[in-house]
């Protein structure tokens, strides 16, 4: 049996079809996308549906040609005046190639620059009907999606598991113009203004004298701001925990960070929250395994996603709101709406499910989709609006205005990913890279020379102008301002720095505290001037004194006293990721151990029953093609500990590589199965075998129990004995 004839196919193969030994010479045409691939709805620049299929818009035709379609005979060598003579500045060919790729970067983003990303589709239940007149919230009311989930500190190039908050931006395709939800896996941010962001963002990227160190907050100039705007501190709490350390993208929370604003269709206004909780659970890395995981392959998290939704395992988000009164002070038990470095406790405001989205279909190419998509908080539809969270109100700028300069102009919304599903008729002409063909000669409102088409939309009550319907235009709900002064201040209610972090860190379990220490003790351990891990324990005082002592002793400093009396909340269980539920394991990559003398019929009976339960079997043996017919995935060359979620061992193989994977998986918690055969290896590694998380027996007994323990994520426990 061969890899492409095996029945378990193991996502990752390159093309559509699997390639020849020799060098193809027949002419055909562009293979096909593969099957878990897609581009873009076909839509026109100005949102009129297309019949063009996805793929046409890719590269046409069996042979070479320009980009200006001349056909080519040669592509390897240029133009020269002899064999060895000088080469001619007449070789058009040459001057298009070269040009070309001399222009095919694009500035990356100043931050979310390392991203992966896919297309979905969303499914309202309703649910937020109450709230917002918003039609794809509407009962049944399905919308296209594409998400893209980032890093936020590193370069394009940097490693997937660095410790760092997540992007995780959603561009819905709704029949009322395109709706951007920007979000992260955090549901605060580290500052409550954003004339401050670009403070933030040059304190976390690298010393701007050496360039280093690259994706990382562990260093001097990160810790002495978030030191000093000790508003910071939440978000840097959320950060040293396993939040900032996902095991997948399928697997991460996302939150909408700010307080928005609905507006339903009798034009009552409410207040919410949004989040998007994963189906298969909330999950993170352990930090050495993040490390290993940045070395061994630093495109960890786009693979994982990307092989998932090829192996059918699509993953699934519930999409929910937290709801609150829209009252004049924007309080709710006590906390402001408008400060972005506070959240609303579940148990004061359960989340309400308003649908779910899955993402099914993998970008076909990576530059035209991922790289130019384009979000904008300020990318809204009827029903939706913004509120004064100070945060927020410089995003709307900011969004904007760097999509000019990253793109190359103001048109980015005419690029195939950003392309409403919905008519345009905008006004907007020209400017670089204008690729619609717009008709008439007046362009204002009002005109007659044009028939005085676009006319504004109309809502309910707009008769005397001519509306006998509602049109569905989007209203800016008019607000009373209370009587105060132009000023650069903040309210007293964004005063409160420390009480949340409290909450926070006071919520988690006992293992999920204890990353948050060592956390703290590893970037804290980091930086070079001691004045600034002595203020930072400071603030460490005042959020939770036994933290503040375990990071000191770390760091050999003495802890210091508080300095401020706060407040104590009651813990949010809600704000946990060790919770003790059992999640679907769609996805997950199990090893399965084994050498020559490894009975074929138990590796191919445990490779099924995998399989079945849909998890990636990969059969890791001392070389790779078969073993007893079975294709190998890894050799003990290739394999490596942190790309299983669980290892099985078939054959009592001594390999060094294979007893320091063992080592790793049962450091970083992970599930074991040993079969009788193969249990002396317990003792090379040390593992007692009464270990928890720990299988033995036959084939059968420990691929079942591994998938036992599977749905658990992780075997804390042990961390904790």
């Amino acid at each position: 049996m061969t890899a492409d004839s095996d029945p378990i196919q193991v996502p990752g193969a390159p093309a559509s079809e699997p390639p020849a030994v020799d060098e193809p010479t027949r002419p055909r045409g562009p293979l096909p996308p593969k099957p878990d691939q897609s581009g873009p709805d076909t839509y026109t620049p100005t949102g009129a549906v297309t019949a063009t299929p996805r793929d046409a818009v890719a590269q046409q035709g069996e042979r070479l040609t320009t980009a200006q379609g001349l056909p080519l005979r040669d592509t390897d060598h240029s133009l020269k005046a002899g064999r060895r003579g000088p080469v001619l500045l007449q070789d058009h060919h040459l001057r298009e190639k070269i040009t070309h790729f001399d222009h095919e970067r694009i500035p990356e983003r100043v931050v979310h620059a390392r991203g992966a990303a896919a297309h979905g589709t969303f499914v309202a239940n309703g649910e937020a009907a109450a709230y917002t007149r918003a039609a794809f919230l509407k009962p049944g009311a399905v919308t296209e999606t594409f998400v893209r989930f980032s890093t936020v500190l590193g370069s394009r190039g940097s490693a997937d598991t660095v410790r760092d908050t997540r992007g995780f931006a959603t561009k819905f395709y709704t029949s009322e113009g395109v709706y951007d939800l920007v979000g992260n896996n955090i549901p605060v941010f580290f500052i409550q203004d954003a004339i401050k962001f670009p403070d933030i963002i040059h304190a976390g990227k690298p010393h701007p004298d050496r360039e280093i160190p690259q994706a990382q907050s562990a260093h001097d100039t990160f810790w002495d701001f978030v030191s000093l705007h000790t508003e910071a501190q939440h978000h840097t709490m959320w950060n040293m925990s396993d939040r900032a350390l996902p095991r997948s993208y399928r697997m991460m929370q996302g939150f909408g960070i700010h307080t928005f604003r609905l507006i339903n269709e009798e034009g009552v206004t409410t207040l919410v929250k949004f989040h998007w909780r994963p189906r298969l659970g909330t999950h993170g890395l352990t930090w050495e395994e993040a490390q290993l995981i940045a070395g061994k392959d630093p495109d960890f998290h786009r693979r994982d996603l990307a092989d998932a939704i090829e192996a059918g395992a699509f993953p699934e988000w519930d999409f929910g709101i937290q709801v609150f009164p829209d009252t004049e002070d924007q309080l709710f038990h006590g906390i402001d709406l408008l400060d972005p470095t506070k959240i609303v406790p579940e148990e004061l405001a359960p989340v309400k499910v308003v649908g779910t989205m899955t993402l099914d279909r993998n970008p076909s190419n990576y530059f035209a989709e991922t790289e130019q998509v384009a979000f904008h908080p300020g990318h809204l539809v009827p029903g939706i609006d913004v509120t004064s969270d100070p945060l927020l109100q410089g995003r709307l700028f900011s969004y904007l205005d760097t999509q000019i300069t990253r793109l190359g102009g103001p048109n980015f919304a005419q690029l195939p990913i950003n392309r409403p599903h919905a008519e345009i008729n905008d006004m907007l002409r020209d400017g670089m890279h204008q690729t619609a063909v717009h008709s008439g000669v007046a362009p204002y409102h009002p005109n007659s020379l044009d028939g005085g088409c676009p006319f504004p939309a109309m809502v309910t009550g707009g008769a005397e102008r001519g509306a006998t319907h509602d049109d569905g235009a989007f209203v800016d709900v008019p607000q009373h301002l209370a009587e105060d002064v132009v000023t650069r201040e903040q309210p007293a209610s964004f005063d409160d720095h420390f009480s949340q972090a409290r909450l926070f860190y006071r919520s988690l379990t006992p293992v999920e505290q204890l990353h948050v220490k060592q956390a703290y003790a590893f970037e804290l351990g980091k930086v070079y001037e001691q004045a600034i891990t002595e203020r930072q324990l400071r603030c460490l005082a005042n959020i939770d004194a036994e933290l503040c002592g375990f990071v000191a002793e770390q760091l050999g400093l003495p802890a210091p006293a508080p300095t401020e009396q706060v407040p104590d909340s009651e813990p949010s269980p809600a704000l946990r990721m060790v919770t003790g539920d059992r999640w679907p394991v769609s996805g997950r990559q199990v090893g399965i151990v084994v050498d020559d003398e490894t009975d074929a019929a138990a590796v191919a009976s445990a490779r099924e029953t995998l399989h079945a339960a849909g998890v990636t079997p990969l059969v890791v043996a001392p070389h790779g093609g078969t073993i007893g017919g079975v294709p190998v995935q890894r050799s003990f060359h290739t394999a490596t500990s942190v790309e299983l979620d669980a290892v099985i061992v078939l054959a009592p193989a001594v390999d060094p590589r294979v007893l320091e994977l063992l080592r790793e998986a049962f450091r970083h918690d992970k599930a074991i199965g040993v079969a009788t055969e193969a249990q002396a290896l317990l003792a090379d590694v040390a593992i007692p075998p009464t270990a928890p998380g720990l299988v033995t027996g036959d084939t059968a007994a420990v691929v079942g129990g591994v998938l036992d323990l599977l749905p658990s994520h992780r075997v804390w426990e042990r961390e904790l004995v």
